[in-house]
């Protein structure tokens, strides 16, 4: 078979007609592109999550004439409107009622098939604007390819079932000459309901029918060339990185930056499928490209961050040789699906920030009073926040000599609250005031990489 990539477009690369016209100008300009997989355009999405979590008539009136504006700015330049404004009505209807199902009561389900309509409307229109161009799109219903378990909004991909299907119905329409235009971040679970694979998810769905196809890569087109050193808005110095790592990528994706999901290269990993990053809006820039063993593998790749930390810091003279101490705190944050992110401990105490992506609730009520009330049991709790965390991405960082001294002048003047260091051979996690955290990451640019 000749060679065949799996092309996927962000929110921003489909959220308005020009936008869309670049992406369209990249899928006709690759003819090795056979599958591509859209978000939903700029903003919808964050719309739909506002419905979905229920809210009073005048605020649903609001959005839905906000998202029709969305998807209307773009159909209104097509030269042929009539068949997918049809489509786009009538998804909008959908959206409306479940709107009003969800102002009643919320669930999990619910939201799931509410949010998945942004991903529906944005491909419909993707495919009418290319075959108005002469391409041989086939507009296809994802959920018709990945199935999931039916854990609402971070589903888990079967695996064995999304490949049967895909050999079903996907391969063949690809052996036809089509080139199939489907969504990003939606399944379809036992029972037939829409599931979502959480935030991000896009690119996971790319990845995974990159997988089922055998695909030789997955190309991720979003709105910046490339992953970079560090965030170029806050080091405007931040060099594009040619070549990494899937470990050093899914590192950084882990500690922050937003380019990939770290659940994307589960499938390409996996499969040793490469993974590109580059921008619709400028392909002639080139990208990054992440592959199982680049050559060279530098000490220092990249620097992270994560904004809006929480250090929780549990202490007790009982931990003192104790056993079972730690099992009982874990299993207390277990309970209420709270995921630990970086940790550390001395004789008689653990201090750990919590992970807002792995844990079941959003930051803001992660720290109920019933679970501080459970821990306070145990030991005595202290919160803090405006924290932030700069993590330091590498290669064998854990053995090559003279890494902390590097590390360590360039942040001798400002106040460390925790570092985890020796764990990974591909990061030291440093905890740092928020209002430190922009200086500490173009201190550390400077004297690694400039």
């Amino acid at each position: 078979m000749a060679h065949l990539s799996v092309a996927k477009f962000g929110g921003t690369s489909v959220a308005n007609f020009d936008a869309m016209t670049a992406c369209a100008n990249i899928v006709m300009a690759d003819p090795n592109t056979r599958v591509v997989v859209l978000s939903a355009s700029a903003g919808v999405t964050n719309f739909l999550v506002e419905l979905a979590n229920g809210c009073e008539k005048e605020r649903r009136d609001e959005i839905l004439a906000a998202v029709r504006t969305i998807q209307y700015n773009i159909i209104e330049k097509l030269q042929q409107q009539d068949e997918v404004s049809a489509e786009i009505d009538r998804l909008l209807q959908h959206i409306e009622a479940l709107a009003e199902s969800a102002s009643l009561a919320t669930s999990a389900a619910l939201s799931d098939e509410l949010i998945s309509h942004g991903e529906m409307m944005s491909t419909k229109i993707f495919t009418q604007l290319l075959n108005e161009r002469g391409y041989p799109a086939v507009w296809l219903d994802v959920r018709e390819i990945v199935a999931t378990d039916n854990h609402y909004g971070k589903a888990a991909p079967n695996d064995e079932k999304t490949q049967q299907q895909a050999d079903a119905i996907l391969k063949p329409l690809i052996a036809e000459g089509k080139i199939a235009i489907t969504q990003g971040f939606i399944g379809r679970d036992d029972e037939g309901k829409t599931t979502t694979l959480g935030r991000g998810g896009s690119d996971y769905s790319a990845a995974l029918l990159a997988e089922v196809l055998n695909a030789n890569d997955v190309l991720i087109w979003t709105d910046v060339p490339g992953i970079y050193t560090t965030d170029p808005r806050v080091a405007p110095n931040a060099k594009r990185i040619d070549t990494m790592s899937f470990n050093e990528a899914a590192e950084m994706a882990t500690f922050g930056a937003k380019v990939l999901h770290p659940a994307t290269l589960l499938p390409a990993v996996r499969s040793n499928i490469p993974v590109y990053v580059g921008s619709s809006k400028a392909p002639e820039q080139g990208g990054t490209w992440v592959t199982r063993d680049p050559q060279p593998r530098p000490t220092f790749r990249a620097i992270a961050l994560r904004r809006n930390q929480i250090l929780l810091t549990l202490s007790s003279l009982s931990m003192l040789h104790a056993q079972g101490f730690l099992a009982n705190v874990f299993a207390i944050l277990a309970k209420h699906k709270i995921s630990v992110d970086v940790i550390t401990t001395s004789e008689v105490s653990i201090a750990l920030t919590l992970d807002k992506t792995g844990s079941a609730s959003s930051g803001a009520d992660m720290l109920s009073q019933a679970l501080l009330d459970e821990l306070n049991e145990y030991c005595h709790v202290q919160v803090e926040h405006d924290l932030a965390l700069v993590a330091i991405i590498g290669n064998n960082l854990h053995t090559q000599s003279g890494v902390a001294k590097q590390l360590f002048q360039q942040l001798e003047p400002y106040n460390i609250r925790l570092i985890s260091y020796g764990a990974s051979t591909n990061n030291v996690c440093t905890l740092v005031k928020s209002s430190d955290a922009d200086d500490i990451v173009r201190s550390l640019h400077q004297g690694l990489f400039e």
